[in-house]
C-alpha cells in the first residue's frame, strides 16, 4: 500500500523523497490546498471519501496507509 500511496503523492506534488514517516507539512512543506488537493488524489483512486475529520488527523504518510488500510483496501 505504501508504494501506491508515494506514487500518488508524487505524482500531485512533484516530491520524490518520500518515505513511510514523511511528514506532509514538516518534510514535504505542503500547504492545506496541497493537501486538499493529495486527499482528492486518494478520494478517486480508492473510490471513497475522506472525512475532513480524519484528513487532518493524517499528518504522515504512514497515517494514510493506515487509514486506506483500516478501510480494507490492499494492494
Amino acid at each position: 500500500m505504501f508504494e501506491i500511496v508515494k506514487k500518488i503523492i508524487s505524482e500531485v506534488t512533484g516530491k520524490t523523497n518520500i518515505t513511510y514517516d514523511t511528514d506532509f507539512v514538516q518534510d514535504l512543506q505542503l500547504n492545506s490546498f496541497d493537501i486538499m488537493n493529495l486527499v482528492c488524489a486518494f478520494e478517486d483512486y480508492f473510490q471513497t471519501s475522506i472525512s475532513n475529520k480524519e484528513v487532518w488527523q493524517m499528518r504522515q504518510v504512514k497515517d494514510v496507509v493506515e487509514y486506506i488500510e483500516s478501510k480494507g483496501y490492499t494492494e
